[in-house]
């Protein structure tokens, strides 16, 4: 006779959803998300220390990037990135036209300052409006395909806003020269002497002001400039984790994952995706207006393709679709445009000096192609080694590094255990 067991062992009970406010922690982020962003902050603010670490005066000073106008663009330009990464980490969508945004608000900038005030708070609130306004049209249009379809649209759009800007309208655009502040421009809201140029600032302190703090062989300056753009900076990076954790990220990840299945459900997804278009192009504005702010000039240089295709390869090369990423992208780009490209042969010679001359001049002739104008070709190759060995970008590769070294430490604990050689014993029912 059989004997009929029963599972006297108690079910799991699906735990009761959490209510928003627990799973928000400080300034409504996650645990994660927090730490992330107080980890961004913190390197920003010390920016000056970790951006020399070499002394003066040495052969390494030349990998020094602590000085106001290369800080000024790695932060400027990963708010271009980060808003681009809404749009193409979010939905998938491929813009080729975003330098268009980026060169209307550095215009809408300008014109603030030369007509209204030289302050910059007027100029950058200018700049993002005129850019949405701008995105909204460029994007109801362009929205139209999807695909390749869409970039070359966007493409074209930011072509022609280029030779608008090149030619046609020369009187608002100051064609190929650009604008600047003159001593003829005499702002609404601004007490100029006559014939005084005026400087951009922030309700009186000037953008140029720096503090140099000299500790022996180290040199380190703060810049008024650097700063400012850096606050915008961390309060554009904590809305884009907003965006990111909202429903209304989660439903952009929809239209990536399958826009058309979204679309049988009943949802129109057209309206996120303009959404999110219109918010990556106020971002780009945003950028412009700052750019503007920290030199006031503007040219339609920065309309031109190569600018979309550069913030382009920033969030591939950080990680598309991650938070993070499109910064470390854009201040890898900036960095090798800005140090790389200084490299010349004489520098190379000084640093091989020590070496017989054959192998120095053999060192130097490998070198050279990669370096000063070749610094593209050292980026192009950089490029490929991540597509191929690191899809996820930098912060794939960041991860991997982060799991390395997790490994190692579980297997340098005392006492402990390999879990895939040896397995724990599984416990009995009602253990």
């Amino acid at each position: 006779m059989s004997e009929q067991t029963t599972d006297t062992a108690p079910r799991s009970v699906p735990a009761a959803p959490t209510s928003p406010k627990s799973r928000s922690g400080l300034l409504g982020l996650g645990k994660k998300d927090l730490s992330l962003f107080l980890i961004v902050a913190v390197l920003t603010m010390l920016a000056p220390f970790i951006l020399n670490p070499f002394p003066e005066g040495s052969e390494l000073a030349q990998f020094n990037a602590g000085y106001p106008d290369l800080m000024q663009r790695f932060v400027i330009f990963g708010i271009f990135a980060i808003g681009f990464n809404i749009l193409f980490g979010l939905t998938g969508y491929l813009s080729f036209g975003h330098a268009a945004f980026l060169g209307v608000g550095s215009y809408a900038a300008i014109w603030s300052m030369k007509l209204l005030t030289l302050n910059i708070i007027p100029s950058i609130i200018f700049a993002v409006i005129v850019a949405g306004l701008f995105s909204v049209v460029v994007g109801y249009i362009s929205l139209r395909r999807t695909g390749i379809y869409f970039s070359i649209l966007t493409l074209a759009f930011a072509q022609m806003s280029y030779a608008l800007a090149y030619s046609v309208l020369t009187p608002l655009t100051g064609g190929e020269t650009g604008l600047q502040i003159k001593a003829t421009d005499t702002p609404l809201l601004s007490n100029l002497a006559e014939g005084e140029i005026g400087r951009a600032n922030f309700f009186g302190l000037d953008m140029r002001t720096s503090l140099e703090i000299d500790a022996g062989a180290w040199l380190w300056t703060f810049n008024t400039g650097y700063y400012v753009a850096a606050v915008v900076m961390l309060i554009s990076f904590y809305l884009a984790i907003r965006i990111f954790r909202s429903p209304f990220g989660m439903m952009l990840r929809a239209v990536k994952s399958n826009q058309q299945r979204v679309n049988y459900t009943g949802l129109n997804s057209k309206p996120y995706t303009l959404a999110a278009f219109v918010i990556s192009g106020m971002y780009a504005g945003l950028a412009g207006g700052l750019m503007v702010a920290m030199d006031t000039q503007v040219g339609p240089e920065r309309m031109f393709w190569t600018a979309s295709g550069e913030v382009v390869l920033m969030t591939i090369l950080g990680g598309a679709g991650t938070l993070i990423g499109p910064v470390l992208g854009a201040g890898l780009i900036k960095y090798m445009e800005n140090i790389i490209s200084k490299i010349n042969d004489n520098i190379l010679h000084g640093w091989f000096a020590f070496l017989p001359d054959g192998i120095e001049d053999a060192l130097v002739f490998l070198i050279h192609p990669f370096i000063g104008k070749g610094w593209h070709l050292t980026l192009g190759i950089v490029f490929m080694l991540v597509v191929i060995f690191l899809p996820g970008g930098l912060v794939e590769g960041g991860q991997r590094i982060a799991r390395l070294f997790g490994k190692r430490k579980k297997k340098a604990a005392p006492g402990g255990t390999d879990p895939e050689h040896h397995p724990q014993p599984t416990p009995h029912v009602g253990e």
